[in-house]
């Protein structure tokens, strides 16, 4: 970069900063979270915890009658988790790919400086590892290689014999034996996922359906809301429906600016899916959600947010799908960054963790004060939420406002704990009864 800009981009930076928060993080929480006016500047707000890893010893604090210990440390960057048949825990240690040449953009210069400040700017580890926890005492005392040389991978899935991987640009297949702790086959790809140019939201999770027939496939956005233009976006923001024979495919549902978590509700069998909204017009604007997905649904990216609520910087407009836009189910705070979700059923923790969704959230970037940067419970009944929130775990953000971890990933173990993947702590957290904690 030129010297010469260099002052200028400080100055643009720091007048950045001013936008505050008006409302409380609870405002753009639940069914009905408040939506004030949009406020939108040259350049956004930028507000990022330094990322600097626990102290030793320390962990997150727990809910009430739950308790937290570290089932494995020392991890490079782990992003998302999986559990096969047999107990083992999968975790993919990962990270942004590299991304092709786009030129200099003040705002591309800005947000990877604040990024890898975030501590999301170190290269992937490209791998799966697998932990196993052989006496049953809740800390994973083997680890192992299980897949090498993939390409920014994370969603993972196994139905039969063969295990699924969503890398940045493809999803591909290997086979499986049970209990084996490495797989040495090379990548067999079922079908291509938009990949570059720029892979912006580059997370690509899966999941399949109970007869193991189709995978779910999360496709994230280009773009905050398509400034580069919608050509790039064509098959993004939106779930795919692949046949996970042949990778056959179609787009399941759209207008999802960044679709991460998926889960099955038990009750209803709907899928679900945990999605982050746009930036850049507000630190009250726009509640991530947590939200059903129906077959052919549309839910306004990028030209509204929360069912028909319009989003003017996008021109043209398409009046006739903001019109058929569907609002989310439940709103889970404005620029929380939530990643992770699952589905409650088969833990073991106290009796108001019994029927609902986990969210990892990540934590924010362009919201000042911070918001998220911990794990949230939304409590279900008949299918849908139902009453307030509740904190799991907190104390990501120490008294410096620095960030001591990030969690993404959650999982529901077969024993009933809650594992919980930190990318920053480069750690996965259990989470039990304190009851029944080891």
């Amino acid at each position: 970069m030129h010297r010469t800009l260099i002052p200028a981009l400080i100055a643009l930076s720091l007048a950045a900063c001013g936008d505050v928060a008006k409302l409380p993080v609870s405002a753009g929480i639940g069914p009905k979270p408040e939506l004030p006016e949009p406020r939108s500047s040259l350049i956004p707000t930028v507000h990022v915890a330094t990322a600097v890893g626990w102290p030793e010893g320390a962990t997150p604090r727990a809910a009430e009658g739950t308790a937290v210990n570290a089932f494995a440390t020392d991890l490079e960057h782990p992003r998302w988790l999986y559990q096969l048949p047999n107990g083992d825990i999968l975790v993919a240690e990962t990270n942004s790919p590299p991304k092709d040449d786009e030129g200099f953009s003040l705002r591309g210069w800005f947000a990877s400086k604040f990024m890898k400040r975030g501590g999301a700017g170190t290269p992937s580890a490209n791998r799966i590892t697998l932990l196993r926890d052989t006496d049953g005492d809740g800390v994973a005392d083997q680890r192992s290689v299980f897949l090498k040389d993939l390409h920014s991978p994370f969603g993972m899935a196994l139905i039969g014999d063969t295990f699924y991987v969503a890398n940045a640009d493809a999803v591909v297949t290997f086979p499986y034996k049970e209990g084996e702790t490495s797989i040495s086959a090379p990548p067999t790809k079922l079908v291509d996922l938009p990949g570059l140019p720029r892979n912006h939201h580059w997370t690509k999770n899966l999941i399949a359906n109970a007869d193991g027939s189709k995978l779910y496939v999360t496709v994230g956005s280009n773009s905050n809301i398509g400034e580069n233009g919608l050509e790039i976006e064509e098959g993004r923001a939106a779930i795919w429906e692949v046949d996970a024979q042949n990778g056959e495919h179609r787009i399941f549902a759209s207008g999802l600016r960044n679709p991460n978590g998926l889960a099955w509700e038990p009750d209803s069998g709907a899928l679900w899916t945990a999605v982050n909204e746009r930036d850049e017009i507000g630190s009250d604007l726009v509640p991530d959600y947590i939200t059903s997905v129906q077959d052919g649904g549309f839910y306004g990216w990028p030209y509204s947010y929360y069912g028909n609520h319009v989003d003017v910087r996008v021109q043209p407009q398409k009046p006739e799908l903001v019109a058929k836009a569907i609002s989310p189910d439940y709103a889970v705070g404005p620029h929380t960054a939530s990643l992770g979700l699952a589905a409650a059923k088969g833990n073991t923790l106290p009796e108001p963790f019994a029927n609902g969704m986990f969210i990892g959230q990540h934590g924010s970037w362009n919201r000042k004060p911070s918001s998220g940067y911990k794990v949230l419970f939304v409590p279900f009944a008949d299918g849908k939420p139902e009453g307030n929130p509740i904190d799991v775990l907190t104390g990501f953000i120490n008294e410096r406002g620095e960030a001591q971890g990030r969690p993404v990933g959650v999982l529901v173990e077969q024993k009933g704990a809650l594992l919980v993947a930190d990318d920053v702590g480069n750690t996965i957290w259990r989470v039990s009864s304190a009851a029944s904690a080891n």
